[in-house]
């Protein structure tokens, strides 16, 4: 990431803060007035990123605080990597991983960063996953959205903490409004925001955890035992190397769903 893209990433977080919680869900005269299916997603939204654990709520806590000290620290060092050791600091087993995946079905080949965090389950003694998005927000911006979309992407986080179940229950019922809100404009759906394309972001088989240290070190490739989602068999190029490696009633109908924007 450059220094550009940083500061830009510094400016967005730091807005975040001063608001210091997602935008709630105002239904306007308007919105009441629209389908079903359109209020139903607003609620089911909001009961998604309503349902934080402890957890999730400790480490959101640590990031902010962290993050307003950001102001005052060396612009030029990389964020993610800059807070992937802080986190270290208050003790949580934090990691920047990184994630690619090839061309399949469609979806154009990536890559992405972001953080993950493990810790022990109270209950059953497992580890768990959580996974720390600081530019969460932005990557469900469309061009041109219709306002129910809109306002949808307006509840988001710009700093997202949560599991991989919750994350999921974002990506499907964002991409399915997105897909809507593209279909409303006349325009087509482009292969980066499709679902599997966005859960390829964080969930790819391809995965590598780099060292957050100042001094340059190549990354571990790992295998995500704790992931559950599995993408669609790719069509493997020549030469090529790599290959693809609770919730109440609302949330449940939208992870439920079989969405698949490609």
């Amino acid at each position: 990431m450059s220094s550009f893209e940083d500061e830009r990433l510094v400016q967005m977080v730091e807005e975040f803060i001063e608001s210091e919680s997602p935008s709630p869900i105002i239904f306007s005269a308007s919105s009441k007035c629209r389908p079903l299916n359109h209020r139903t997603q607003y609620l089911a939204l909001h009961e998604i990123l309503g349902s934080g654990t402890k957890a999730e709520v400790e480490i959101l806590e640590s990031v902010l605080r962290h993050m307003r000290s950001k102001r005052d620290a060396d612009k030029t060092s990389s964020l993610k990597k800059w807070l992937v050791m802080r986190l270290k600091r208050d003790g949580y087993k934090a990691s920047l991983c990184q994630t690619s995946w090839i061309t399949s079905l469609g979806c154009p080949a990536g890559d992405y960063e972001y953080i993950d965090i493990r810790m022990e389950d109270d209950e059953s003694g497992n580890s768990k996953k959580f996974f720390v998005d600081v530019d969460f927000k932005s990557q469900f911006e469309l061009a041109r959205p219709t306002t129910t979309y809109k306002e949808l992407t307006e509840t988001l986080p710009q700093i997202f903490v949560g599991t991989e179940d919750k994350l999921n229950n974002i990506i499907s019922l964002l991409c399915s409004a997105a897909k809507q809100s593209l279909r409303e404009r006349g325009l087509h759906i482009p292969p980066w925001r499709t679902t599997t394309y966005m859960q390829s972001k964080w969930l790819s088989g391809c995965t590598h955890k780099v060292s957050a240290d100042k001094r340059k070190a190549k990354g571990v490739s790992v295998t995500d035992e704790y992931s559950n989602w599995t993408p669609s068999p790719p069509r493997a190029k020549p030469n090529r190397q790599r290959n693809l490696g609770g919730g109440s009633a609302l949330s449940s109908q939208f992870s439920g769903m079989s969405i698949n924007c490609c």
